[in-house]
């Protein structure tokens, strides 16, 4: 059995041994501890393995160096005009000093929540209702600067901060939703009223194209009308002038064939007497008779001659 001052002192090293392992800290990812050595502002430590000094440092305080989301509740406020309305917001912090952070404030939370409120309702208060409907981003960018100028010297960035809700009052909604209605009413009026007047132009426009089109065919018709009673004409005109000029030109192959035969006078009286038969069948209301009506007498005694006798005489 072993001697009782072994096993004590065996006791006594495993107890200090257990100590000391207990002693030992590993900060994780994304956090940071705050190390206090006799009641006193010692170190931060970061991520990694640290060893505490028993007895004498102790962990103050973890601090999640992540960014948070603090959604408050709605906050009356009252604008320029006199309107009560509720408004709640949306803080997005993140701890940048875990000392200030430890150190600088009691209840973190709690400050920025009233911070909010209190700026809220100053800046709200600079607005009336419309302004305050239709700034949201203005007062959001206002909102932030000034409470992340008012959190550095408590270790905290204050990233955005979101209006979320603005809820005025029953009554005042009520005259809004009124608005609202009197406005798609009218915008509606003016957009049928414009629809209307654009499908009047627009059926004017075609039956203005439409008479024009009109005009343009009938146009285009006698044009084409005229052209072929002109290429009619034409062609009636080259016709006669064809005949003509082939008339002329038969009577000119006669004279000329005519005067190549070398005729005698009885044929050349023979063709007088044709003529002035032709002249005495005609519509003409004076003929004039040639005087030397014996020449003609002579020319009808040899006409019998060149046509003979009569049939009969011929028989016998």
């Amino acid at each position: 059995m072993l001697p009782l001052p072994f096993i004590i002192a065996l006791s006594v090293i495993i107890i200090l041994l257990i100590l000391l392992v207990s002693r030992i800290k590993v900060v994780p990812q994304s956090q940071v501890y705050v190390i206090e050595r006799v009641g006193t502002y010692h170190a931060t430590w970061e991520t990694g393995l640290h060893f505490l000094v028993p007895f004498i440092d102790r962990i103050a305080k973890k601090v999640s160096l992540k960014e948070f989301v603090v959604d408050f509740k709605p906050q009356p406020v009252i604008t320029k005009d006199n309107v009560t309305m509720q408004i709640d917001s949306v803080v997005f912090y993140q701890v940048t000093d875990a000392k200030l952070f430890t150190y600088g404030v009691n209840n973190p939370m709690a400050a920025i929540e009233n911070l909010t409120a209190t700026t809220l309702r100053n800046i709200i208060g600079e607005l009336d209702l419309d302004e305050t409907l239709t700034s949201r981003d203005t007062v959001n960018t206002k909102i932030t600067a000034i409470l992340d100028e008012a959190t550095d010297k408590w270790g905290i960035k204050i990233n955005r901060v979101e209006l979320k809700n603005i809820l005025p009052p029953r009554d005042i909604q009520d005259s809004m939703e009124r608005q609202m209605k009197a406005e798609r009413e009218r915008r509606e009026s003016l957009l049928k009223a414009d629809g209307e007047k654009k499908s009047q132009i627009l059926v004017a426009e075609g039956e203005k194209q439409s008479q024009i089109l009109r005009a343009e065919a009938v146009k285009e018709a006698t044009i084409l009308q005229a052209d072929a009673i002109r290429e009619k004409k034409i062609r009636e005109a080259e016709g006669e002038a064809q005949a003509i000029r082939m008339v002329q030109e038969a009577y000119a192959d006669s004279l000329r064939l005519l005067t190549q035969a070398n005729p005698s006078e009885q044929v050349i009286a023979i063709k007088g007497l044709e003529a002035f038969q032709k002249a005495a069948d005609g519509k003409a209301t004076k003929i004039i008779i040639p005087s030397n009506i014996q020449g003609l007498a002579s020319l009808a005694s040899s006409l019998k001659e060149l046509v003979g006798d009569d049939p009969q005489q011929k028989e016998e």
